[in-house]
């Protein structure tokens, strides 16, 4: 498979490694200096995209009008994913986005819908979510913790919204999810649910070790969509 890395940072060449080592060559590569105008899609199969939220959309527009399959991994632009939608029907193009692309994340995931839709009717239990990065990390919360917070409200109709605290658990309403995000050196990310009563607590976590995991599951993704029309995420991709 001939890839198309939009974004050469140190995911990018982290993922560059680990699709040659599977197999796959690199035929356009694009960055801050090199943008995506530069890269011949005639010659692509797929593109994967990790760059910023201000450039994510238009990368996805470019793909989808050269006729391209992408996998996006940048977050924190979901607001415009309606319109993102839209685009991709209208193209009949291909679209894999996630919040996070590690396997082990997305079988987390599933873990915490099914834990919050077993905890929703237990009261006594209160819900908080915890997430650490490295301080080069510009966002916070994360996209994988909103992703998480998400699907806690989903299967829990008690609560109504989050709320983020940074580096220390924010005062919440009940209605409310605390969210506290912690920035330190050198960590590539770990996700912490906890239901805590009187009586006791439980936990579910996540702790990534490198951030190889990441790229893997982005070069399996692109391996996945490369054939494939529609918009998928990392959940139809561990499912397959």
């Amino acid at each position: 498979m001939k890839l198309a890395l939009i974004g050469y940072g140190k995911m990018g060449k982290i993922i560059e490694q680990i699709a040659i080592s599977r197999g796959h060559t690199i035929a356009g590569k694009s960055s801050s200096k090199e943008p995506i105008e530069t890269v011949d899609f005639s010659k692509v199969d797929v593109a994967i995209e990790f760059t910023t939220p201000s450039f994510a959309v238009r990368h996805i527009e470019h793909c989808l009008d050269n006729n391209t399959p992408i996998v996006v991994g940048t977050t924190a632009w979901n607001e415009q994913l309606p319109y993102v939608k839209t685009l991709v029907e209208q193209k009949e193009g291909t679209l894999l986005h996630a919040s996070n692309f590690s396997i082990g994340v997305n079988v987390f995931f599933d873990i915490n819908k099914r834990l919050a839709k077993l905890m929703a009717n237990h009261s006594d239990y209160k819900p908080s979510l915890e997430e650490t990065h490295h301080v080069h990390k510009l966002d916070a919360p994360s996209g994988t913790a909103v992703t998480i917070a998400n699907d806690i409200m989903l299967e829990n109709d008690k609560l109504e919204s989050w709320k983020l605290g940074e580096e220390k658990a924010p005062e919440v309403k009940p209605w409310q999810l605390p969210v506290t995000s912690y920035r330190k050196p050198e960590v590539p990310g770990t996700h912490l649910v906890t239901y805590e009563s009187p009586i006791d607590t439980i936990q579910i976590s996540h702790t990534a070790h490198s951030r190889e995991g990441f790229a893997l599951g982005a070069v399996i993704a692109a391996e996945f969509i490369q054939e494939k029309k529609g918009i998928f995420t990392m959940q139809d991709v561990i499912k397959f």
